[in-house]
């Protein structure tokens, strides 16, 4: 078959084409999705599977055997008592609510201050806005550990020592969600803000009315990155706090791996009780998640 016939007939040329030369890409093609529902089943099975055992455990009584072989994933006869249990043993509903007072407080600190500085680094002019972008980035690259001692010392300076305040005053603002909020926002055109300023809006009104309604979804990833910041943090509650009623879900847990490491179905019964809120946030605002990571990811 001519050059010219395959051109004006490009079908046929393909139903002419010898055997072995459309297949043999069709079967990769198949090859590849097959492998990539392989690669994604094994991610899910180690992400989600120790959630899943641990919840599973939970919910076993006492009678049945957790170190069974092959092991049984299914409780057999399911049961509640393992929470109770867990309640009777450490007040966790109170670090609960400590927690959550932290976790909350941090996630409004959090979207308050890094929108606003997101925005004056993106959108206002001015001496030094370049330095102080290179000083957040700079910040996310000292480890918490370097600088614990100081923080440390910083809070009873101020007497916020053994107080949920020193625990939220370090990571109220976080300089990975600046950066983020910062992009997010140099992604809107400059058009819409000269025509508001056009018309007379100051840059109050441009930020409240114009930029923040359009990032809504970074605005979700912060407030998601910063509560299960704020939630999951153990190193920095245990060092500024010493009032057992003033700690938080994660100190308080620890007490059951400690004195009751034995007691896996305890142990499990806990860490359910303090990835639920998580998984509950996560699920409510997935959708502005998803689309926040493309308003706020970070561009080459």
């Amino acid at each position: 078959m001519s050059l010219a016939e395959k051109v004006r007939d490009p079908q046929a040329a393909v139903a002419r084409a010898p055997r072995g030369t459309e297949r043999p890409g069709r079967r990769l093609r198949a090859g590849e999705l097959v492998w990539r529902y392989l690669l994604l089943l094994a991610v899910l099975a180690l992400t989600v599977g120790p959630f899943l055992w641990q919840l599973s455990t939970s919910l076993k009584g006492p009678t049945e055997d957790i170190f069974s072989s092959p092991p049984s994933f299914l409780p057999e006869h399911p049961t509640l008592h393992n929470y109770t249990r867990v309640a009777d043993t450490i007040p966790v509903w109170d670090y609960a609510l400590n927690s959550l007072q932290v976790a909350t407080a941090n996630v409004v600190t959090n979207c308050a201050g890094s929108a606003l500085a997101g925005y004056a680094l993106a959108r206002l002019r001015y001496r030094g806005r370049r330095a102080a972008t290179l000083a957040f980035v700079l910040a996310m690259l000292v480890p918490v550990e370097g600088i614990v001692i100081a923080q440390f010392t910083t809070m009873r300076e101020l007497g916020l020592n053994n107080t949920l305040v020193g625990v939220l005053l370090p990571g109220s603002v976080g300089a990975m969600n600046v950066l983020l909020m910062r992009n997010a926002f140099r992604n809107l055109p400059y058009e819409i803000e000269e025509a508001a300023y056009v018309d007379g809006a100051d840059v109050w009104q441009r930020f409240r009315r114009i930029a923040l309604p359009s990032v809504k979804g970074t605005l979700a990833v912060v407030a998601i990155l910063s509560f299960m910041g704020a939630w999951d943090d153990f190193l920095w509650p245990l060092i500024v706090l010493s009032d057992p009623s003033r700690f938080t879900l994660t100190i308080g847990l620890n007490y059951l791996h400690g004195t009751f490491a034995n007691d896996e179905r305890l142990v499990a019964a806990g860490t359910v009780v303090a990835v639920a809120p998580l998984i509950a946030l996560f699920a409510c605002l997935q959708r502005y998640f998803f689309r926040g990571v493309g308003e706020g990811a970070v561009k080459g």
